[in-house]
Order: C-alpha cells, then sequence, then structure tokens
C-alpha cells in the first residue's frame, strides 16, 4: 500500500487458473474495502494469454464501475507487445515504475 494506493505485483504466468482467481478476489476484497486506487506491477510476470487479459480488463471494469482506477506498472517489452497488438495500452495507463503510477493517482 502507498497511502489510499494499492499495489498488486504479479508474477510468473497469468494464463488462467488459478492465478486469475486470485486476481479477481484480491481486487474484489480490496473494492469490498472501499480501496479505489490500484497498480498493477507486471514487472515480474513473465507470461500472460487472453484469459489473463480478460482478468485484467474484468478487474478494470470492476474498480471503473466503483469510480476508481487501475493502471498498469513495470510492463515487461513481451507483455507491452500484447498489449499493444490488443490495443489495450489505450485502455490502461502504463507506467516506468510503481512510483510514477501510484503518483499518477495524486
Amino acid at each position: 500500500m502507498y497511502g489510499d494506493v494499492v499495489a498488486i505485483s504479479l508474477s510468473g504466468s497469468l494464463l488462467g487458473e488459478p492465478a486469475s482467481t486470485n486476481l479477481r478476489e484480491t481486487v474484489y476484497r480490496l473494492l469490498g474495502e472501499n480501496k479505489l486506487k490500484y497498480v498493477v506491477d507486471l514487472g515480474e510476470l513473465k507470461y500472460i494469454n487472453s484469459m489473463g487479459l480478460g482478468t485484467l480488463i474484468a478487474s478494470l471494469t470492476s474498480v471503473r464501475k466503483r469510480d476508481g482506477d487501475m493502471c498498469l506498472a513495470r510492463v515487461r517489452d513481451k507483455i507491452e507487445g500484447i498489449l499493444m497488438i490488443t490495443k489495450l495500452v489505450k485502455v490502461f495507463r502504463v507506467y516506468e515504475t510503481v512510483e510514477k503510477a501510484v503518483k499518477s493517482f495524486e
């Protein structure tokens, strides 16, 4: 936590269950605690597929429905390429560091 901004770090792969369920449940639990600002740190994420992208989008949608926001930080080249191909770089704000992402909420 950085003040009222929640940082969620993902590592390994976001390819489906159980990682997708863990991310969704974490976001929903934190929304229940009225946390509305999220930075998802992808610096240690090696692989993502369409199900993983769907989980990120579903989480973003849930947060924005509550008037919150979510951005991505430390996106590796391979993952950034996928975000560009799918045009999700236009949906998510992307920052070089977690610190820059956190400051974007000020």
